[in-house]
C-alpha cells in the first residue's frame, strides 16, 4: 500500500513539474526604468525566470527591449550618406561649402595693373602697382603679382598665350589667370601740378576697376583723390608723392568692396571653365554631364563640336577636387584615358585619349 502511494505522488510531481515547463506564468508589465537604466525590484526575479524558461543564457548582461520603431530610426540615423547626393540649392551652403568660402575670401590673391590704354608715364604706373601692392602685403599680408614680373610676362608668354587662346580673351586676363589671381584690379589715374612761390604742387584723380579673373566681369570701381602734395625739391618728386598717397587712401576701400562684391558672385560657386578636347561622341559628354552634377553645384555646357566641347562648372571645391571630379565623370563615361593638357587659374584643358 505504502508503495502504491509513494508511486501517485511521484507521478502526481512529475505532472505538475511538466505542467510548469509547458505553459510558464505571463510575465508582469514591465515597470518604468528608473534612473540608470534601472527596471525596478522585479528585475532580478525576471531575470532569473527567463534563465529557467531558456529565453536567457546565464552570464549574459540583461539588455532592455527595443522601443517599436526603433530599427526603422536606427537605420535612417546610421545610414551613410552617399557621395553622389545633390548638392543644396542655391543660397543654402553645407559647412564644409560655407568654410571653403570664408578661407576663399580670406586669400584672395590679387593682381594690380594699369590701364594701359590711358596715357600713364611708365614710371608713375609703376609707382601706383607697386603702392597697391604694398598695402596688399603689409596690411593685409596677402601674395601679391609683382608690377616686373607682369612686365616680363607680357614678353615671354605671347606665343602660349595666342596658342592657348587664340586671342579670344585680353592678354593682361590671361596672364592674371595664369598667375592664379582671383581679382584683376586694373589702375587709371591722372595728375594735375602747378608751382607756386618756387614750390611745386600735384594731385592725383582717377579710379581702381575691380575685374572677376575667372570671367573678365566687371564687379565694381573705386574713385580716389589725393591731397595736393607737396614738394620743395622737384615736380617729379611731387607728382609721385601724390600718386602713392591716393592710391594708399584708395586700397582700403578697395579690398573691402573686392571682398564683397566677389562673394556676391559666388552665389552659384567659384566657375571653373573645362574645355575637353576630341568629344566626338555627344552622348559621352552627356554622360559625364550628368557625373559631374553629383559632385558640383551646377553644369553648364557653353558649346559642343565634334572636335571639342566647353563647359562651365560651379562648385565651392578647390582646383585639385575639380580636376579629380573630371577624371571620375569620365571614367563613368567610358573615357579611362582623360588627361590634363594644361591649366591656367581657374580654366581646365583636358584630353579625352580619343
Amino acid at each position: 500500500m505504502r508503495k502504491v502511494l509513494r508511486s501517485a505522488i511521484f507521478i502526481v510531481a512529475i505532472v505538475l513539474l511538466a505542467s510548469c515547463a509547458s505553459s510558464p506564468a505571463p510575465a508582469p508589465a514591465a515597470p518604468a526604468a528608473g534612473p540608470a537604466g534601472a527596471t525596478g525590484p522585479n528585475a532580478a526575479q525576471s531575470r532569473a525566470q527567463a534563465i529557467v524558461q531558456g529565453t536567457a543564457t546565464p552570464g549574459a548582461p540583461a539588455t532592455a527591449a527595443a522601443p517599436a520603431g526603433a530599427p526603422a530610426a536606427q537605420a535612417a540615423a546610421t545610414a551613410p550618406v552617399s557621395a553622389d547626393q545633390p548638392p543644396p540649392p542655391p543660397g543654402q551652403l553645407t559647412p564644409e561649402e560655407q568654410t571653403y568660402l570664408q578661407n576663399y575670401l580670406g586669400r584672395l590673391n590679387y593682381m594690380v595693373y594699369y590701364n594701359e590704354g590711358a596715357k600713364v608715364e611708365p614710371k608713375l604706373a609703376k609707382i601706383a602697382v607697386s603702392q597697391a601692392n604694398r598695402y596688399l602685403i603689409e596690411k593685409l599680408g596677402l601674395s601679391v603679382i609683382d608690377f616686373d614680373q607682369i612686365e616680363k610676362n607680357k614678353k615671354d608668354q605671347q606665343t602660349a598665350y595666342q596658342s592657348e587662346t587664340g586671342g579670344s580673351i585680353d592678354l593682361i586676363q590671361y596672364l592674371a589667370q595664369k598667375l592664379n589671381a582671383d581679382v584683376y584690379v586694373e589702375i587709371d589715374f591722372s595728375v594735375s601740378s602747378e608751382t607756386r612761390d618756387a614750390k611745386f604742387y600735384a594731385s592725383a584723380t582717377g579710379s581702381m576697376k575691380i575685374f572677376d579673373t575667372s570671367t573678365a566681369a566687371l564687379l565694381g570701381s573705386v574713385a580716389f583723390m589725393s591731397q595736393p602734395a607737396f614738394s620743395p625739391n622737384s615736380m617729379d618728386a611731387a607728382v609721385a608723392n601724390a600718386v602713392a598717397a591716393s592710391v594708399w587712401s584708395a586700397m582700403p576701400k578697395m579690398a573691402d568692396q573686392s571682398k564683397e562684391l566677389i562673394k556676391n558672385s559666388l552665389t552659384r560657386g567659384v566657375r571653373y571653365e573645362v574645355l575637353l578636347q576630341k568629344t566626338p561622341d555627344a552622348r559621352q559628354i552627356s554622360q559625364i554631364r550628368r557625373a559631374l552634377a553629383k559632385k558640383v553645384r551646377e553644369v553648364e555646357q557653353v558649346s559642343y563640336s565634334p572636335s571639342e566641347t566647353k563647359l562651365y562648372l560651379y562648385s565651392f571645391m578647390s582646383r585639385d577636387k575639380v580636376e579629380d571630379a573630371m577624371y571620375d565623370a569620365a571614367a563613368t563615361a567610358g573615357l579611362p584615358d582623360l588627361n590634363l593638357v594644361y591649366m591656367r587659374g581657374k580654366s581646365f584643358t583636358f584630353s579625352t585619349g580619343l
